[in-house]
């Protein structure tokens, strides 16, 4: 005689347990589809997720699963959490994400101010400064690209991504992404919903600029010396051959050129294994006073040709400090040489070095009455002493509208290329990279007519704390 499985009456599902299913499904899947936007290479792996999430969930949820599911699990299900921890869990992913998040309900398509936010994450009410929801849309985002974008995906069923900008004191670059979010059949009309998502995007396209900008200025830089250097080989090969004088100064030239190029490849080489390595901290202890006496000694030469005196002044206490010795006299002479470049013939550079600072004695202002500007700047930590040396020259100074940019690559005061006062614009942006690996900071205080003053301060060592 064959068996008889008599069916087992299905209760009804409560109406409770009915609405925190379709929550918890719904933000399931409402997650699942903000991370398809985010992720496109995944889209199709998790909006087939969300279709998982969904059926697992119902099912799950069925009267008599979990009774069945212990036995087939050995009782593992009796750990799982339940319909409102899981509801919770969710709902706690969507407040965490770090982009704004927001669900906007449609409305009356002509009804432009119908547009209502029906579900904002955290960084949505942090950026916008609504509540959850209720708020309208119109009154928060004010592009019209945006808007546009929300109406296509709320009734016409189309995604998109929108780039715009938004003024004020700080230009920021936003993306936006909009997609309908579907609803079931015979909902009432003005039912539609659309997601929105913002991400902020000013840092990616400022560094997007910055790599354009260093490109067509190293480029620039490169195409002059090679274009003097291609005239001259030229010269030399054509009427210039038998005159020994115009050969001569054509020769000291091409080979000034050729220096010029040779300080560029090298500037651009040290600046590429400076960022190579800054996140890697220095492990070695160094003088800073005998660091900045042998960069005087070094540049001796070039200071008897402009007969500029080099006033050092070294303190009484020995200035140590963590770091990386030849980076560190990298920073003294990049400093020391801008001053040189910018003082007049007879003029006068003074250096001092100084130790156990706090953190407000190194930032404390060196040139009265001029504008003080912080170019790096360290966390500031209980306990840290400082060691710092400052270089002051008495040029020409500079307006406090050049201060932002002098760490800037290839950016020169007086926006020349060339002249006089040679040099590959990389300097002070050399000195930044290496402060930032010495977790140290760069002060800049300058006015026209008073001269500039640069002070580097360096960590020192733990033992002397």
């Amino acid at each position: 005689m064959p068996y008889e499985i008599s069916p087992s009456p299905v209760a009804p599902m409560s109406s409770s347990r009915l609405w925190t299913v379709g929550a918890s499904i719904g933000v399931a899947i409402l997650i699942l589809v903000v991370l398809a936007i985010l992720h496109p290479e995944l889209a199709n792996w998790l909006l087939g997720g969300a279709v998982i999430v969904a059926a697992s969930a119902w099912l799950l949820n069925m009267p008599g699963a979990a009774d069945a599911a212990p036995a087939a699990i050995d009782g593992a299900a009796a750990d799982a959490p339940t319909d409102a921890a899981a509801g919770e869990l969710l709902d706690r992913v969507f407040e965490a994400l770090d982009d704004p998040v927001l669900v906007v309900s449609g409305g009356e398509p002509d009804d432009i101010a119908g547009r209502r936010i029906v579900m904002a994450n955290n960084a949505a009410r942090d950026l916008l400064r609504i509540q959850r929801q209720g708020a309208l849309l119109v009154q928060v985002i004010r592009e019209p690209g945006v808007l546009e974008a929300v109406d296509e995906a709320l009734f016409g069923g189309a995604s998109r991504i929108t780039d715009y900008a938004t003024g004020g004191q700080r230009d920021r670059r936003w993306r936006a992404w909009t997609r309908p979010l579907s609803v079931a059949d015979g909902v009432a009309p003005g039912g539609e919903m659309a997601l929105l998502i913002l991400r902020d995007e000013t840092d990616a396209r400022r560094t997007e600029m910055m790599r354009v900008d260093f490109l067509a200025n190293a480029s620039h830089e490169l195409r002059t010396p090679l274009a003097s250097l291609s005239g001259f080989i030229e010269t030399l090969k054509g009427h210039a051959r038998d005159d020994v004088a115009a050969r001569d100064r054509f020769l000291d030239i091409m080979s000034a050129q050729a220096d010029r190029m040779g300080r560029l490849v090298a500037d651009l080489l040290s600046l590429s294994r400076i960022e190579l390595n800054e996140h890697i901290p220095p492990s070695g202890r160094v003088d800073l006073d005998r660091a900045a006496s042998d960069v005087v000694d070094a540049i001796s030469v070039l200071t008897r040709e402009k007969q500029i005196a080099i006033a050092l002044d070294q303190g009484e206490a020995r200035a140590s400090v963590s770091g990386d010795r030849d980076e560190i006299l990298q920073v003294v002479q990049n400093l020391l040489d801008n001053a040189v470049k910018y003082s007049s013939r007879s003029g006068t550079v003074e250096i001092s070095v100084r130790s156990d600072l706090s953190f407000d004695e190194a930032w404390a202002s060196r040139m009265p009455g001029a504008t003080r500007l912080p170019l790096v700047t360290p966390d500031r930590t209980a306990g840290v002493l400082y060691a710092a040396v400052t270089v002051r020259d008495h040029g020409p100074g500079m307006a406090r509208e050049h201060l932002p940019r002098l760490t800037e690559r290839f950016y020169r005061v007086e926006g020349q290329k060339s002249g006089e006062r040679q040099g590959t614009g990389l300097g002070l942006a050399i000195v930044k990279h290496i402060m930032n690996r010495h977790q140290g900071g760069l002060v800049v205080e300058s006015a026209p007519g008073m001269g500039a003053a640069f002070t580097a301060w360096f960590p020192q060592p733990a033992e002397r704390r």
